[in-house]
């Protein structure tokens, strides 16, 4: 009897331990996305606090744009006035403007008509003797001068209906455009003095509070969606031949409740080892080699907290 007892004692031993599963040990880590903003300001509003849930498109926080602000409203009539400019560019002189060269027109005409006739008049005195050749010269160059206006203002009529010249008008253009991509750049700015979150996620951490003067590119906080929470554990160079990239394992962790399935995400391409071991055929046993692996559901990877030791098992 006795030495049934010594028989059956380490199976029972065996049953009565928490034995973890057999496999590999690792940790549960976080890949962060930090969230800034590309233009410096003061934090002026901040929407959430560390551990909430948020959604995509959520407002996170906001810092102060009066000076942006200012810049928009400043390019923004820069804008109007080169559009204004570059539409005039594009018309004729204003109706006043072509009634009055109209009006010079008529007067012209009108005088040369009256010196066509003087020049006339003075033809048949010089014929009937009674003025010198002088006289006619005189009508014949008051006539020429008189039609000279008449052509003067007719030109100047058709100008004034015309455009500005092809050059001015593309320049105008130019200078419109370009008040317009300022406005566009000062509009951008103003956009990113209010920050959403990008995904869905849960806030990590808070780095700033609001009153404190924030850097460009310097976050404000930091997010951790479910899908980039994973699994880091080392395998033995024994073992790391058999693995392939989404490959199933599963994952065991304290107070997890039941186990998270996984899928090989990472096998690093190199050794790592502990205390420095010579390659031999005794010491390269120690050898292990790092993989990742994360978890299939995003609802499973919520159970997986940065720093958490955790069991992998196939």
């Amino acid at each position: 009897m006795k030495r049934i007892l010594m028989l059956l004692l380490p199976a029972l031993l065996a049953a009565c331990t928490n034995t973890p599963p057999a496999g590999w040990t690792g940790y549960a880590e976080a890949e962060l996305v930090y969230i800034a903003s590309p233009v410096a300001g003061r934090l002026t509003a901040l929407a959430v606090r560390s551990g909430e849930a948020v959604t995509a498109g959520q407002a996170l926080f906001e810092l102060d744009a009066t000076p942006e602000l200012a810049a928009d409203a400043e390019a923004q009539a820069r804008a109007q006035s080169a559009q204004a400019q570059a539409a005039n560019a594009d018309k004729g002189r204003r109706a006043p403007e072509v009634a009055v060269t109209r009006a010079q027109l008529d007067q012209a005409r009108a005088a040369e008509r009256l010196a066509d006739l003087d020049l006339t008049r003075q033809r048949q005195l010089l014929a009937q003797g009674f003025v010198a050749m002088s006289r006619v010269d005189g009508a014949t160059a008051a006539l020429a001068q008189a039609q000279a206006r008449v052509a003067e203002l007719e030109a100047a009529l058709a100008v004034s209906r015309l455009p500005a010249r092809a050059d001015e008008r593309a320049a105008a253009r130019a200078l419109a455009h370009a008040a317009q991509s300022g406005r566009a750049q000062t509009a951008w700015r103003v956009e990113q003095k209010r920050q959403s979150a990008p995904m869905p996620a849960r806030v990590q951490d808070v780095f700033m509070r609001p009153g404190e003067w924030v850097a460009a590119g310097q976050p404000v906080l930091a997010l951790l969606p479910p899908a980039n929470r994973k699994a880091r554990f080392y395998v033995p160079q024994s073992a790391v031949g058999a693995l392939k990239l989404d490959a199933p394992v599963n994952l065991h962790c304290d107070g997890c409740g039941a186990a998270i399935p996984a899928r090989i995400s990472f096998i690093a391409a190199g050794p790592e080892y502990t205390p420095p071991v010579i390659y031999s055929n005794q010491q390269r046993d120690k050898l292990v080699f790092l993989v990742e692996a994360r978890p299939v559901k995003a609802g499973d990877a919520e159970r997986l907290h940065p720093g958490q030791p955790l069991d992998v098992t196939q």
